[in-house]
């Protein structure tokens, strides 16, 4: 009798564990594999997304897990912005940045659904520009500032906020693994 009630726990256990798996994958990664697939600048690159603690559909994760040498910083954005235009019309409260499974920054969910509703007409200098003031630190402060002032200087800040964000995100990660080698 006592095996049985293990044996049924288990089983419990293991459909828990292949029921959130599955509405992970369908919900999430199932849309993420269309992006990678549907655009071929998007080859080399590879990123997982599910939810919270997998079982949290207010907060999503996108996890970059890797990329080739011949990606650029453009590629990598340009795809988190192809899946926020795939899910646009998903609701999150946030939205985690991660590289192989350790959260890096944050953005609000509103943000980022914004990102997906624009990505059709917005120009891309000017989301890239602007993005890294829309990040936050794990602690919820705001990771890079808004910057004010004439148009040439702004700029030139903010491009080197987007250049300093990726490099925190997953370049120098992946600098090191490629360093050693």
């Amino acid at each position: 009798m006592k095996r049985r009630y293990h044996l049924l726990v288990l089983f419990l256990v293991l459909m828990i564990f292949f029921i959130i798996n599955t509405a992970n994958v369908f919900c999430l990664q199932s849309q993420m594999s269309d992006v990678l697939k549907g655009d071929p600048r998007n080859n080399g690159v590879e990123v997982s997304v599910y939810y919270g603690n997998y079982i949290d559909p207010s907060i999503l994760i996108y996890d970059l897990k890797s990329i080739s040498k011949t990606n650029s910083m453009s590629d990598i954005f340009r795809v988190f912005l192809q899946f926020s235009e795939k899910v646009q019309s998903k609701k999150f409260d946030v939205v985690e940045l991660a590289f192989r499974g350790k959260t890096k920054f944050k953005i609000k969910g509103d943000y980022f659904q914004a990102l997906g509703e624009e990505y059709s007409w917005q120009n891309p200098v000017y989301t890239m520009r602007t993005f890294p003031e829309n990040l936050m630190n794990l602690d919820g402060s705001m990771a890079y500032p808004k910057w004010t002032g004439g148009l040439i200087g702004v700029t030139g800040k903010q491009i080197s906020d987007f250049n300093n964000f990726h490099k925190k995100w997953y370049l120098e990660d992946i600098a090191k693994e490629w360093i050693t080698k």
